[in-house]
């Protein structure tokens, strides 16, 4: 028996110690991701709209900005075509000339209420400096029920961690990477038809269940969707090339690196340089952008968001599919070799004659 336990020991210890090596290089960076990301924002360039030929908008832009690089101003030649950037999510808010020789501020909480309020102090306290007048108001404001505006966050994070869960537990009970491609294609329509569900759960939890939202339901349900397969196909595929290393992978691009540098919890601008762009191409907050889309803006605001999902859905569907096929030439050649290796059975004895 311990001849025995000896070989089985030497063979359990090293790939029990990769793992838990695995796991804590995960947990470290998990770790220093949200705490590095989170623990002190710091807004830098948050982006305001003013029109070109408002001098006082302009004024007092400038002023703002020879002070402090907290806020961004974006030129736009016409005041429809700021309002346009504000609705388009271009911008956090719009400054123009007002009634009384003073100033009118446009926010757009619903985009994110912290970079409003940001937006409002500075301008606000810059208008009383210049002795001017400043009318705010809130042009798309977050629902009264989410009043952080977390909701779409939390949602798209539930999204992905249900794309990636599931594609993870259909791994484990039919192997990482399926034996054919008429198997990668029923994983594909299987996990399709599971992004259509748990789409649907999710828009109804945060709408008729818990009555967060009162309207586009099927829209957030579409995005859902769309998320939560984006998510699944993208694990599928890691997974599909690379086993179980592959689901470690997962997790750090979908979680210790997506959540935080989706913007959810704190606007792009908030955080810091080597996590600030990154929620324009990870699931999380590309989905996080979707989501709020639908539920507080107009359809210019979708632009990259969807088409950015789209993208990592397609490529997700072609990594599961190539992945398919280079295991089963793999496979095809290893039992082509074990065939010619193998030695041939011995003749049989001619009779004696």
């Amino acid at each position: 028996m311990d001849q025995e336990a000896g070989p089985a020991l030497r063979d359990w210890l090293p790939r029990t110690a990769a793992l838990l090596v695995g796991t804590l290089a995960l947990a470290t960076a998990f770790i220093a991701a949200y705490v590095g990301a989170l623990h002190q924002p710091t807004p830098r360039d948050v982006p305001v709209g003013v029109v070109l030929g408002d001098q006082r908008g302009q004024a007092v832009m400038a002023a703002v900005r020879a002070r402090t690089d907290k806020i961004k101003p974006i030129e736009y030649d016409n005041p429809d075509a700021a309002e346009d950037g504000l609705t388009a999510r271009e911008v956090y808010g719009v400054l123009t000339s007002g009634p009384d020789n003073g100033l009118r501020l446009t926010t757009a909480s619903a985009a994110s209420p912290a970079a409003a309020e940001l937006v409002t102090q500075i301008l606000t306290q810059a208008a009383q400096q210049a002795g001017l007048p400043i009318q705010v108001s809130d042009a798309v404001p977050v629902e009264r029920t989410d009043r952080r505006g977390l909701v779409p966050f939390y949602l798209a994070v539930g999204y992905v961690l249900g794309g990636y869960l599931a594609s993870t537990a259909l791994g484990l009970q039919t192997g990482t990477a399926p034996v054919n491609l008429r198997r990668a294609g029923l994983r594909i329509a299987t996990l399709a038809v599971y992004s259509v569900v748990l789409g649907i759960v999710g828009a109804a939890i945060v709408g008729p269940v818990l009555d967060v939202w009162h309207h586009d339901v099927p829209a957030v349900a579409a995005v859902g969707a769309l998320a939560v397969l984006s998510a699944a196909l993208v694990a599928s595929a890691i997974q599909a090339w690379l086993g179980l290393l592959g689901t470690g992978i997962v997790i750090l691009l979908l979680v210790v690196l997506g959540n935080p540098g989706s913007g959810g919890i704190y606007a792009p601008e908030f955080l810091p340089d080597w996590l600030r762009g990154m929620h324009r191409w990870n699931v999380t907050g590309l989905a996080t952008d979707l989501i709020k889309s639908a539920v507080y803006f107009d359809r210019r605001s979708v632009g990259w968001s969807l088409s950015g999902l789209a993208v990592w859905t397609v490529l997700g569907a072609l990594g599961l599919v190539t992945g398919t096929i280079f295991h089963a030439h793999r496979r095809a050649v290893r039992a082509g070799q074990a065939a010619t290796v193998r030695p041939e059975p011995p003749a049989e004895a001619l009779p004696d004659t």
